[in-house]
């Protein structure tokens, strides 16, 4: 019994609780806001590192753990200002005293753009080799357009300060203010460090070399040759140490392409235009400055200096490199261009590659590219990103909610109440809630513009008018490239494609440094600034797009309807009028 007793003890206890239970399980379970959505990925390096994990001392001399710092890159970490600055400076001091022209011995990797593409830059060393075995001659492009140009840019300079016999730096057309500003550098330094962090950076950047002479027989630059480079002897008269202009040596040396029918100029051809042999250089209409060459000038230029071959960056490569035409004399490849940056832009669907020589042996090593992280355009943060989608969806609400009237309701006649005020009186009702809804919905296509760009937010864009629009502003198409978007697998599927829709970017931008940008509506997408032009040929950026839209006439027809039933049923102090019942039993 006693154990009975015990037992019907136990049952009572526990009703309450069953209870209790089922009321707990009717509750939706609390969410949880402490752990990560995707455990699987690791969080990004929250700690900045000490003084004694970043350097390394030699004797007296203070050098960079690049190893520690490479993994720590890696994991999306951040240096102090402080330590970022003295990699910066310490490079520039290093790079300040080499000659414009470095000359160097083989075995040798060379190397083409980078274009903050860091994670491709460690894939890339994986194939190249260990430092230690070989020279790395890097041609320029570390910054811009990729979303790691600072982490590419301290982890090469970290590398130059450890080992500076190891790795050679050039300079390439993105190393300077002007494109730094316009692109994605700038705005990504000021995000992750400082302003005097930037500024540091264009401070190496003027210090970099401009060439290097391999074995005496291969000369490397970033872009390519001048009317004005007869000899090497040349580019010792050239002051490095300065902004690139839009003419002249440095600017040619930086800027520079073979010509697009190069070996075969002289044939009819739909891929170059029909030169005369005595052609040497042409305008690159491309770039905006500088020149084409021809195979005609490579092969002048290599035989007064005695040289086997040009070797240089600049344009993004399908397969990573091309070998074009062979020398006549030497039966050499004239020009190589080598580019290591693959699947450049997240959308070219390029291989990256780079050139080994050693032992009078040249060979071309590809890889693919590497997953990295995700950022928004221009360094955003979500919630900048999301403001037009709530911004453009508020309008719309308020926009329905003027319009509650039917059709029938707007076009019945006149009331009596109606036909007793005065045809002034009415006009000024009617004219000042139409001023106010036409407000509203100019603020609902602003909206919508910037929706349009957040959803649009890309590196490239097709050019062409949206039809329809009185501004004739160029705006993305059906091909232009958006980001994790499915028009990217329907329009961008090709190299070809990429470099079409891309090659706007190309160009030497020409735009006001000194215009302050919006800072309520900030640019979304790299396509803004001097991209979008008008029909005119005006540049527009976004700024001027939304003072457009704020000036196009809204579709007034309902707008009309609506502002004209709204002021015969109110006051002009904005009273509510009588309420009516319509077409009810």
């Amino acid at each position: 019994m006693a154990t009975i007793h015990s037992r019907h003890h136990h049952l009572g206890s526990i009703v309450p609780g069953t209870h209790n239970q089922k009321q707990a399980q009717d509750q939706p379970p609390m969410p949880d806001t402490k752990s990560r959505p995707f455990p699987q990925v690791p969080p990004p390096a929250s700690y900045k590192p000490t003084d004694s994990d970043l350097y390394l001392y030699d004797g007296h001399e203070r050098k960079v753990n690049h190893e520690y710092l490479k993994q720590h890159f890696y994991h999306e970490g951040r240096l102090t200002e402080a330590q970022a600055l003295y990699i910066l400076e310490a490079a520039t001091n290093i790079l300040s005293r080499e000659p414009n022209m470095v000359p160097l011995k083989s075995p040798v990797t060379i190397c083409g753009d980078i274009h903050g593409q860091y994670y491709d830059l460690m894939k890339m060393f994986e194939v190249g080799g260990n430092l230690q075995d070989s020279l790395y001659l890097f041609l320029g492009d570390y910054v811009d357009r990729g979303d790691f140009g600072i982490e590419c840019l301290l982890y090469l300079y970290s590398l130059k300060i450890h080992s500076p016999q190891h790795i050679v730096l050039l300079r390439g057309n993105h190393e300077c203010r002007h494109l730094t500003e316009y692109f994605t550098f700038k705005r990504e330094c000021l995000h992750k460090y400082s302003e005097a962090v930037y500024e540091a950076c264009l401070r190496s950047f003027q210090a970099l070399p401009i060439a290097a002479l391999v074995d005496g027989k291969f000369f490397c630059v970033h872009g390519g040759l001048s009317p004005l480079l007869m000899n090497l002897s040349d580019l010792s008269e050239i002051n490095r140490f300065q902004e690139p202009g839009s003419h002249g040596l440095l600017c040619d040396i930086l800027w520079s392409d073979p010509i697009s029918n190069f070996g075969h100029e002289t044939d009819p051809s739909s891929t170059g235009p029909l030169l005369d042999r005595s052609t040497t250089f042409t305008h690159n209409a491309t770039r905006g400055c500088s020149y084409f060459y021809t195979y005609e000038a490579v092969c002048q230029f290599l035989d007064r200096n005695g040289l086997l071959t040009l070797i240089r960056g600049h344009e993004a490569q399908d397969a990573g490199y091309t070998m074009y035409r062979k020398t006549p004399k030497r039966n050499f490849p004239s020009v190589i261009t080598i580019f290591s940056a693959p699947n450049y832009l997240d959308v070219y669907h390029n291989r990256g590659a780079i050139l080994k020589y050693a032992n009078k042996n040249i060979t071309i090593r590809q890889y693919n590219s590497t997953s990295h992280p995700y950022w928004l355009p221009n360094f955003m943060d979500a919630f900048t990103w999301s403001l037009p989608f709530v911004g453009e969806k508020i309008t719309q609400m308020l926009l329905a909610i003027l319009s509650i009237c039917s059709q029938e309701e707007l076009e019945e006649s006149d009331s009596e109440e109606d036909r007793g005020r005065s045809l002034e009186d009415l006009a000024a009702r009617k004219q000042a809630i139409k001023s106010k809804i036409l407000a509203v919905g100019r603020m609902q296509k602003v909206f919508q513009l910037l929706r349009e760009e957040a959803e649009n937010a890309s590196e490239l864009a097709a050019t062409g008018v949206i039809a329809g629009s009185s501004t004739g502003v160029s705006r993305p198409g059906v091909d232009a490239l958006s980001v994790q978007d499915a028009k990217i697998n329907r329009s961008i599927r090709t190299f070809d494609d990429a470099r079409r829709s891309d090659i706007a970017n190309e160009r030497l931008p020409d735009f006001d440094v000194q215009r302050p940008s919006s800072p309520m509506f900030p640019v979304p997408s790299m396509r803004s600034t001097s991209r979008r032009a008008s029909a005119s040929g005006e540049s527009l950026d976004m700024e001027d797009l939304i003072k457009r839209t704020l000036e196009e006439d809204v579709d007034g027809g309902v707008v009309e309807n609506i502002a004209e039933k709204i002021a015969r049923g109110r006051s002009l102090t904005g009273k509510p009028g009588a309420l009516k019942r319509h077409d009810t039993a």
